[in-house]
């Protein structure tokens, strides 16, 4: 009985525990789903509570963070595109400049070559215009380029004297090892000079192109350069009036030039050596190599180049902006006009700072009053009258006025020379001749226009 009442006593303690303990799960079940919906329902009144806000609030806060990155990304995938096409286009750029460098130096050397291939007596301009010369008749005709046949030396090379069919006495230019002038210079002569024919432009009679040899034949000048008649040599100077026959003829072979040919050309070489006289002492301008054809069309008045020409006579224009223009073969002349009065060179260095540049001293000297007359060659000064200088020095002024629209034309000049010349004429045949208060007047239709310009400048200076 007591072992019946001891299992009972046993089952009835078990069943209550299991009770106990399935009624805890149920109502912990219970409670759990019950916050679930809470949590569901009022997410704000939870959101303080919940131990796990920092989780359920950190997905927002890692949006920007994603963006942010993403944005950076871009960023830099962008840069390095950018990078790389600006690094692609220079890598091209220079692929093609060295391409068309290439083939620039190829079509160069190819001209060159085919020209020193050439056989003998060949020549690719027409006979008419000019002669080709074999070397063996070059050869013969200044035994051998002998040094006693030398009678120039220039920036192409020696100028030996020779003869053509025995009896036409010429001058021959030989290309030297070195020189600072090359084929496109030689070939740039013949194509001018065998088209341009003028009473004061050198004439080029023929070319020698053979056995690495690069030739030129011209007319021979007796009297040789300016230069050499004005300083620098025995020959006896010259007079003023004869002076001004040289400038008047040479002023027109440079206004044919820029007026009167086909194309207007730049000289772009003008000075005192590059006048030569002939026996008759009438004036001819040489030496073609560095010529341009000059800016075409109403809206181009200068063209775009590299400085060349000779130190001295460089027209500022050029040397300091590149811009060459007809002008600038007048500036150059007006400093030949200068040599011819002062009868020294451009550039002297044996002189004092101040006195070297023939150009700045005579500026100065003018500016500040100085007596001109003291500048003026000793052989000329007692043959020229000072109204004559006057006007003289105003035409000069005006060549080498800084400004190339301020300085005259060639046609100007040459009106101006021919008046000066005819002044002269008439002092010397009349030595009672009366000064004008003006510079010059003239009915002169050919310069009358400049003339009335320079006569009303030197009333007003007067």
């Amino acid at each position: 009985m007591e072992a019946h009442k001891l299992k009972e006593l046993i089952f009835r303690s078990s069943y209550n525990d299991y009770q106990t303990r399935t009624h805890n799960i149920v109502n912990r079940d219970v409670i759990l789903n019950g916050i679930e919906i809470f949590k569901i329902s009022n997410n704000n009144n939870l959101a303080g509570l919940n131990p796990m806000k920092h989780v359920v609030l950190s997905s927002p806060k890692q949006l920007p963070t994603q963006q942010s990155k993403s944005k950076k990304s871009t960023i830099v995938m962008v840069s390095v595109v950018g990078l790389s096409c600006l690094l692609l286009a220079f890598v091209m750029g220079i692929i093609i400049y060295v391409k068309r460098r290439r083939r620039f130096e190829s079509h160069l050397q190819m001209e060159e070559n085919s020209w020193k291939t050439k056989k003998k007596g060949s020549s690719t301009l027409p006979s008419h215009l000019c002669r080709y010369f074999t070397i063996e008749e070059i050869r013969a005709t200044t035994n051998n380029f002998e040094d006693i046949f030398i009678i120039g030396v220039g920036g192409f090379g020696n100028v030996y004297k020779g003869y053509i069919d025995e009896v036409t006495p010429v001058a021959i230019k030989r290309l030297k090892s070195g020189s600072r002038q090359g084929v496109k210079e030689f070939l740039n002569e013949i194509e001018l000079l065998s088209q341009l024919r003028h009473i004061h432009l050198v004439s080029l009679i023929g070319y020698c192109n053979e056995d690495t040899e690069m030739i030129l034949v011209y007319d021979f000048m007796q009297r040789g350069t300016l230069r050499e008649n004005l300083y620098g040599s025995d020959i006896e100077p010259l007079r003023w009036n004869k002076r001004l026959e040289i400038l008047l003829g040479a002023a027109r072979g440079l206004h044919y030039l820029h007026a009167g040919a086909k194309h207007n050309i730049i000289h772009r070489d003008v000075k005192s050596t590059n006048i030569l006289l002939d026996e008759k002492c009438v004036a001819k301008v040489s030496d073609f190599g560095l010529s341009k054809v000059g800016p075409t069309g109403i809206s181009n008045s200068h063209i775009s180049t590299m400085v060349k020409g000779s130190i001295g006579y460089l027209d500022p224009e050029c040397y300091l902006r590149h811009r060459l223009t007809l002008k600038s073969d007048v500036y150059s002349f007006g400093v030949v006009l200068l040599e011819v009065l002062c009868a020294r060179p451009p550039l002297d260095h044996s002189l004092d700072t101040q006195n070297v540049s023939l150009v700045v001293m005579f500026k100065r000297c003018y500016n500040e009053g100085v007596i001109i007359e003291e500048l003026v060659d000793p052989f000329i000064k007692d043959s020229i009258t000072s109204e004559c200088l006057k006007c003289y020095c105003q035409m000069v002024l005006s060549c080498l006025h800084e400004d190339g629209n301020q300085r005259m034309s060639m046609s100007d000049v040459v009106g101006t020379l021919e008046f000066l010349l005819q002044l002269v004429m008439n002092e010397e045949d009349n030595n009672n001749f009366e000064e004008s208060d003006v510079c010059f007047t003239s009915s002169s239709d050919d310069y009358g226009s400049h003339t009335s310009k320079l006569s009303t400048i030197s009333t007003s200076t007067s």
